[in-house]
């Protein structure tokens, strides 16, 4: 479930549900969502528990009848992970795990997004990857698991390159691909190297 940083959202929310569900309403003329200027949303995706996502959105429009939240005029976003300690409990502290900058993003009800085009920095090695998409073959990030795109250049100190097909882990493991129409280069003389997700010279 979409948990947003305001809650006046939701009270909105129910509110336009309600009206367009009353008996009479002419429900393809009368609008079932809600719009909102100048959030920040907070995303704590069920099938990630150890995930936060934060955006800050000029406008953010809620559909409840397709359970569709669609942010535009979008800032940059962030994906950190929540530390626990030995016993598993939370510790209350975060680190930064990736960046994401795109022109819009659509939230469907499982927490998955979807976007025409966005760069994703895995924080940790260093890495900047520009996705491309299509109205029919969006990129998508799907919680829990990582994302995917028709098109993919890579930057990073281990690799470098155009993919196509990609299909990418949060942790900067290629999961699938086109190896017919992709190339990829390896540094193996280790010329960068990521330290505290800042690129630094090699050893």
């Amino acid at each position: 479930m979409q948990k947003l940083g305001l809650y006046a959202l939701t009270g909105i929310v129910g509110f336009a549900l309600i009206f367009a569900l009353l008996p009479g309403a002419d429900r393809a003329a009368v609008p079932t969502g809600a719009v909102l200027s100048g959030v920040q949303l907070t995303l704590y995706p069920s099938r990630d528990p150890d995930a936060v996502w934060q955006f800050q959105a000029g406008q953010v429009t809620n559909d409840p009848l397709i359970s569709e939240t669609r942010l535009t005029e979008l800032g940059e976003g962030q994906r950190l992970l929540r530390e626990r300690d030995a016993s598993g409990a939370l510790t209350g502290r975060q680190t930064l795990d990736a960046t994401l900058s795109a022109p819009d993003l659509t939230i469907d009800g499982q927490d998955n997004m979807t976007t025409r085009q966005a760069r994703i920095t895995l924080v940790q090695q260093c890495a900047d990857i520009d996705l491309q998409g299509t109205e029919q073959t969006p990129v998508k990030i799907e919680q829990g698991s990582g994302f995917s795109a028709p098109v993919a250049e890579l930057d990073s100190p281990l690799m470098t390159g155009h993919v196509e097909k990609l299909r990418m882990s949060f942790d900067f493991n290629i999961e699938d691909s086109d190896n017919d129409t992709s190339t990829l280069q390896y540094d193996l003389d280790g010329t960068e190297r990521c330290e505290n997700g800042q690129r630094v010279p090699g050893a």
